[in-house]
């Protein structure tokens, strides 16, 4: 399973092939590493990667989801983007000025589309009510826009990343 991650401010995946022993075969993006990986003690790692040996230590954040890693070559954050951060996110955003897609960050049931094709909204209009993890979410334009397509009604189930309204 690939776990979505955000590396100071880039985002990627990284999933793990295979492991044996202390070996490795990661696909980080989509380029795929092996790797020879070890504790060296609690928080600090040893890695070789092509016959390269790269120390670290990490210093794990706030509920197992963030962490400053510290190496010789620099420091640098790392972030999991987990279904419950997406829903998070998205709580804040909303369709913005490059944002025209309303996606569900995570599956969930449509509660209520007040919006149909055509309509005209104001900033701060709610388009979709979604209710997930026992919360209902209302997604909301940033600005002033006009409903292009409407993707879900009443009752329909989404998935995370799925479509629900476009405004323009």
């Amino acid at each position: 399973m690939a776990l979505e991650i955000k590396i100071n401010d880039r985002t990627t995946t990284v999933e793990q092939i295979s492991a044996n022993g202390s070996k490795y075969v990661l696909k980080v993006g989509d380029k795929t590493y092996e790797v020879d990986a070890m504790m060296v003690e609690e928080g600090a790692y040893s890695f070789i990667h092509n016959n390269n040996s790269y120390n670290i230590e990490v210093i794990e954040g706030e509920n197992n989801k963030n962490f400053q890693v510290n190496t010789f070559y620099g420091n640098f954050t790392v972030d999991i983007i987990d279904a419950e951060r997406k829903y998070l996110m998205s709580r804040k955003s909303g369709a913005g000025d490059d944002e025209a897609h309303m996606k569900a960050p995570m599956p969930g049931k449509v509660v209520r589309v007040p919006v149909k094709v055509g309509d005209e909204v104001k900033a701060g209009d709610t388009v979709v009510v979604v209710s997930a993890m026992k919360m209902e979410s209302e997604y909301k334009v940033k600005k002033d826009r006009v409903v292009k397509e409407v993707h879900v009604k009443e009752g329909d189930l989404v998935k995370g990343g799925q479509t629900m309204v476009v405004v323009e």
